[in-house]
């Protein structure tokens, strides 16, 4: 029986069929497994496994490498402050310190509401709008603390739903034509492949 909910498991036997090898989409389906339960549960990781034909341990220390994953349960909105130096030399680990005290939560914590987890980040190759700002992965113009408050303030409120997409999904695909669009794609460049191999082989045999 499957563990993901219908919907998300006739999605994830689309990607599969995408690829020519199973294990080549794994991290697309970390990210619909992510997108069911707002983390990976072992559960979760098991059925990737499967559908990969690779073990549990590998999807795990597969979905360990990347910080766009998470292992443990985090709040509907993953906030994400850069300190990198760019950043730093903006005030970064300032804003840092302000998100956590507007949002009650130390950074790799979550709010007491569940809304809201922080979190340290890396540099977001975004440093001309220091210091960066992302919301599940979104880049947020947020570089002050009023920004920042009138963000969190808008987020409680539903106000930038329609802006920033649930934690770990798929929504970009989706808007650009679902699975159906890289399908296409997918077929045509093996279309392609396939005309220049023969292509090269009947010049070969002249």
């Amino acid at each position: 029986m499957s563990y993901l909910r219908p919907d998300i498991r006739q999605r994830a036997d689309e990607l599969v069929a995408l690829y020519p090898q199973k294990r080549s989409a794994m991290l697309p389906l970390l990210h619909l497994a992510q997108e069911q339960d707002g983390y990976l549960t072992d559960e979760g990781m098991a059925e990737v496994a499967e559908l990969t034909g690779t073990s549990p341990a590998e999807v795990r220390g597969t979905a360990s490498f990347y910080d766009m994953f998470h292992l443990e349960p985090v709040g509907k909105y993953v906030v994400g402050v850069c300190t990198n130096i760019a950043c730093l030399l903006a005030g970064g680990e300032e804003l840092l310190d302000h998100a956590s005290k507007t949002l009650g939560c130390s950074v790799g914590g979550t709010s007491a509401d569940g809304l809201f987890t922080l979190e340290e980040t890396e540099c977001l190759a975004d440093c001309d709008i220091a210091p960066v700002v992302q919301v599940n992965h979104r880049y947020v113009r947020t570089t002050t603390p009023d920004a920042l408050d009138a963000l969190v303030s808008d987020l409680r409120n539903g106000r930038r739903d329609d802006e920033i997409p649930p934690h770990g999904t798929l929504i970009r695909v989706r808007r650009n034509g679902g699975l159906r669009a890289p399908r296409a794609q997918v077929a045509a460049e093996r279309e392609a492949a396939q005309t220049a191999r023969e292509a090269r082989a009947a010049k070969e045999t002249k």
